[in-house]
């Protein structure tokens, strides 16, 4: 046994299907492109998503994945949690130390009857009033 003389065993290869060459080959005519019409022709190409006139999936979901890059305000209604009006300074640590605000809170708004008159006591910028009395 020698390199140039080894050989697959007998049937376990098979020679490709050779397309469109002749009646006999059993893919000629047509090539197993079915009958006429575009998808038959050389250099058909499809859309991406193309779905035969059909509003594509695509299109038809709704658009997801847009989130704003401006940080909204938690607003705390003063007049429900009277706590925050009777601080000496308001700041965020003062605010989270009465009031229990999630992690991710990175601004707050006072909010409801009385919220402009603390704007004296406000010493954060990321603490803010509403104008409206």
């Amino acid at each position: 046994m020698a390199l140039h003389n080894l050989t697959p065993a007998e049937g376990s290869t098979k020679n490709r299907k050779r397309k469109g060459r002749g009646q006999g080959s059993g893919m000629g005519k047509t090539a197993s492109r079915g009958s006429n019409g575009q998808k038959s022709r050389t250099g058909y190409s499809q859309k991406r998503g193309f779905e035969g006139g059909q509003q594509p999936l695509q299109r038809r979901l709704p658009k997801v994945g847009f989130t704003s890059r401006v940080i909204k305000p938690h607003a705390i209604n003063i007049a429900k949690i009277t706590k925050i009006a009777e601080l000496d300074e308001i700041t965020m640590e003062s605010i989270r130390s009465v009031y229990k605000l999630q992690g991710s809170v990175k601004k707050v708004k006072l909010i409801g009857a009385g919220a402009k008159e603390l704007s004296s006591k406000i010493k954060d910028d990321n603490v803010t009033y509403s104008g409206k009395e």
